[in-house]
């Protein structure tokens, strides 16, 4: 059963620093890539970052290039995202996510990330 669970969400002051993990499980994690998203009510599900599956390339959204880094563990089978200079348009529910290799999408419940002073 593949499982991923999202934590370290919380709240944060405008310009402070958060690091969210996802733990995975049931499935055979070093062969995929990873990708975090995130969730804000009333607005489409955002990509936020990628991690391919040696760890090796990343790629981020726009409105987080050069403030977030995604990494990840191949032992532990955790991906990270490491979240700086945070901003209020940052809050959102944090979900990690990989696709299968038959094209299916396999989600997170997700962390609350909350940006305010």
């Amino acid at each position: 059963q593949v499982l991923l669970v999202e934590s370290g969400g919380g709240l944060v002051q405008p310009g402070g620093s958060l690091t969210l993990s996802c733990a995975a499980s049931g499935f055979s994690f070093t062969y995929y890539a990873m990708k975090w998203h995130r969730q804000t009510p009333g607005k489409e599900r955002e990509w936020v970052a990628t991690v391919t599956s040696g760890g090796g390339a990343t790629k981020y959204a726009d409105s987080v290039k050069g403030r977030f880094t995604v990494s990840r563990d191949n032992f532990k089978n955790i991906v990270y995202l490491q979240m700086n200079s945070v901003k209020s348009e940052d809050t959102a529910v944090y979900l990690c996510n990989y696709q299968d290799a038959y094209g299916m999408d396999h989600w997170g419940k997700g962390t609350l990330v909350t940006v305010s002073s």
